[in-house]
Formats: C-alpha cells, structure tokens, sequence
C-alpha cells in the first residue's frame, strides 16, 4: 500500500488506485488514510460527513461506503496470485510471506470505528514527519547543513496543500490547517538554518513570495529583513517591515511583536555601511540582532 495526502489523495493497493471519485467515499479514505494503522472513531467520520446533522440512517449509509472502499480494496488485491500478503506486498502465500490478505484485513471493523492497515506501507506523511523531526534535532545539535538538507526533503514531499483534491469537512479542514501549520514550522527552520549558513541572497526570490503570501506571518517577515539587509538592502528591510507593521494594525488590531521591532531598531541602529556576518547562535534572539 501507498498513502498520499501531501497533495492531491491518493491510496495505492498493488499499485492500484483505491481512491474512490464520488465525495463522500473519498472524505471517509482520507481520513483513514491520514490516520492509517489507528482507529477512526464513528462520530469523527460522522461529523465530517455531515457536519454535526446526520441523517437517520448515518450508521447505514457510513457502512455502505465502506463497502464500496472494500469492493475497491477487493479488487486491487486481486484474489489470488495478485494479492496482498499480510507483510504488505504483493505476492501470494505459496512465496511464503505470510497469508494473503483480504479487503477486510486492509479496512477493518472495529469497536466504536474502522482502520485502515497499511501493512507497514509507505505514507508521505509518516515520511514528512520522520525527516522533519530529523532536522529539528539537527538544528538543535547546531547542525545546520543537516538541518537545511533534511528539512528540504521533508518540504519536497509536499505536491501542494494536503488533501487538495477532497472537498472536505469539519474533520479533514482541521486536519489540513494542523498539517500546513506542520509545513510553515518546517518551513521556517529550513529558511532558518539557511541564514546562518549565510544563504541571504539565495532565499531572497524565495522570502519575497513567501512574504506576500502569509502577510502576518512576523517570522517569515522576520527573516526577509534580515536576509534583506546582510544582503546590503537596509532600506527594503525596512520597508518590509512598515509593510507587516500596516497589515497588523489593519487587520488585526495589533503591533508587530518585540523581537521584530528590536530588529527594526537594529537595523536602524546599524546603518546601511553595517557589515554582513553570520548569522546568529541562539534561535530565539535572531530576530533582535542583524550581525
């Protein structure tokens, strides 16, 4: 089996799509899928099928698209030579791999809910979280090089947002806000390794599209200015920030927090002549020092 949700949903049995197209079915995989090898609760299904309103026959029609998703598993397995063995490969019995599985085996019924067995199969998700908790370690032992590279193989799973092709309910949209907050912590300690190694100028294209597209995000912004003015471009490190500084105050009420307005007094204070240095050691102080 292989599980996709870093993008467009997708959930291969014997490199056989088991992906339904009608959009009830398709909510009930992905939320399997997201949460492979452990129990999905029947009200959480529920809930994301119908939004806290279900009909009467909640329980029936549920039941019923698990058995569509059985009837896709069924096939994929193949029946005999063709199937799944219980090690999560194809392959009969007679290789001596162990029993073939069945649909039910894959999509089980379990007390208060289903799994999803995945046979210990890949997911771009277990993969995203394994390399990104790699490089937060990296970037704790002060390894940045291994932090950048890590933390660029763990973005690169990403095919666009998650779940892109589901129309989703209550449960797979915060489920998908979790997942692309996971994605931005990424993101920045990617973006964040690479400035102490000295890359300002490399992710000055990069930071300029990221600045527009998370207009309140402080530590994006954050890392624009610096990068900006080790690159000798005080004045639009500046403008970065009254930028941030008048979207904040439109939008939300609020003023740009203390670590990004010692920045700005730093940068201020250092002046346009101010050399470019490495960048700092502490994580939670690189905001408030530009040298």
């Amino acid at each position: 089996m292989d599980i996709t949700v870093l993008g467009a949903l997708a959930v291969r049995v014997n490199g056989v799509s088991i992906t339904p197209t009608a959009p009830k079915p398709r909510q009930v995989l992905a939320l399997l899928a997201l949460h492979a090898d452990q129990v999905v609760p029947v009200s959480a299904l529920t809930e994301e099928l119908w939004a806290g309103k279900p009909p009467r026959s909640a329980r029936t029609t549920l039941q019923t698209y698990v058995l569509q998703l059985r009837a896709m598993i069924s096939t994929a397995l193949g029946g005999g030579e063709g199937a799944e063995t219980a090690d999560g490969t194809g392959g009969a019995d007679g290789a001596g791999r162990g029993p073939v599985r069945t649909a039910k085996d894959v999509l089980v019924t379990l007390p208060g809910g289903y799994l999803l067995d995945s046979g210990g199969a890949a997911s771009d998700i277990r993969e995203f979280d394994r390399l990104a908790g790699m490089g937060y370690r990296a970037m704790d032992a002060g390894d940045f090089p291994g932090a950048a590279r890590l933390l660029r193989e763990a973005l690169a799973l990403w095919q666009g947002p998650a779940f892109a092709d589901v129309q989703g309910g209550a449960q797979l949209e915060m489920e998908t806000r979790r997942l692309e907050e996971s994605r931005l912590c990424a993101l920045d300690q990617r973006i964040d390794a690479d400035i102490r190694l000295g890359r300002h100028r490399e992710l000055l294209a990069e930071l300029t599209v990221l600045a527009s597209r998370y207009r309140t995000h402080e530590n994006l912004h954050g890392q624009f200015m610096l990068a900006l003015h080790r690159s000798g471009r005080r004045g639009e490190a500046l403008d970065v920030y009254q930028r941030l500084r008048a979207t904040l105050v439109r939008e939300q009420g609020l003023e740009p927090s203390t670590a990004l307005r010692a920045l700005q007094r730093s940068i201020l204070m250092a002046g346009p002549e101010h050399p470019v240095k490495p960048a700092p050691d502490a994580t939670d102080t690189r905001l408030a020092r530009v040298g």
